[in-house]
């Protein structure tokens, strides 16, 4: 059965943002320096975690806005700001490709893009340069290319042996369409981004066995819906990751199961 967006949600904040989450929030911590005073804008900013944390440290003189396109999300990060004295952050709801603000608002724009599809990582950056002020650091975290390399070899095994040939040869889109790290360093030059950098940290995720992988929030409800669209149907999918699950177990010998994920910030100023 299909979960609640309410119940995602909690799912998002107890397991997604408490791991995979931290992983690219370290990146963003350790290379893009918060203004010492102004107006910061976080982009997909989910239950608010990290967000609640760069106001903590930017102190009173920096203003922080979270904005999420999850309704439920938007609810808990603006209920664990009421519950924190002194906690300062405006969490509100909008689409990522659509902001609603006004232009060169904010002198920091950071967007955590590790779980939104890569199609939509052109309009999501314009927008957030877009909002930007002449000078201001934008950053973008994304999983790019090469992340999930041993759930698709897994994939494409069990496509192939549960007769969904068609399927198995679209595994390589679902490889090709993750962007390089040039790719999203392009991008950020085509939106007028100077000084461009990039860093990216290779991420692992161990699951002791297949099933617990599979039931693991993050994949569950988090990644599987985008990896499995191209089966016709439930009965179609249950056999496929039941035979997933039996690759993994006969692969493992023993050991953990890892799913490992290049999280990648590419950071740039906005030409002031």
């Amino acid at each position: 059965m299909r979960k609640t967006d309410k119940e995602l949600a909690f799912l998002h904040d107890l397991y997604v943002a408490t791991d995979w989450g931290e992983r690219f929030a370290e990146l963003l911590d350790e290379h893009v320096a918060l203004p010492k005073e102004g107006r910061a804008l976080y982009v997909g900013s989910g239950t608010g975690g990290h967000a609640l944390a760069l106001a903590a440290r930017g102190g009173a003189a920096l203003e922080v806005v979270g904005v999420e396109e999850s309704e439920e999300q938007v609810e808990l990060a603006r209920a664990k700001v009421a519950s924190v004295e002194g906690a300062g952050v405006d969490f509100r709801h909008a689409q990522l490709e659509d902001l609603a603000f006004e232009d060169e608002q904010f002198d920091l724009v950071v967007g955590d893009a590790s779980l939104v599809a890569p199609e939509r990582l052109p309009e999501v950056l314009a927008e957030m340069v877009r909002v930007a002020a002449p000078g201001a650091t934008v950053s973008l975290s994304v999983a790019s290319s090469s992340s999930f390399g041993e759930f698709f070899s897994v994939f494409w095994e069990a496509l192939a042996g549960a007769g969904y040939a068609e399927a198995a040869a679209g595994v390589g889109s679902l490889i090709a369409e993750l962007p390089t790290v040039s790719d999203v360093e392009t991008l950020a030059r085509r939106e007028a981004l100077e000084e461009v950098k990039s860093w990216t940290q290779v991420e692992e995720f161990d699951f002791p066995t297949g099933r617990e992988f599979l039931d693991a929030p993050l994949v569950q409800d988090f990644l599987l819906d985008r990896w499995l669209d191209s089966l016709p149907g439930e009965e179609a999918r249950a056999n496929v990751l039941e035979e997933v699950a039996r690759i993994i177990d006969d692969d493992r010998h023993e050991g953990d199961f890892s799913l490992s994920v290049k999280a990648t910030i590419v950071v740039g100023r906005k030409v002031g």
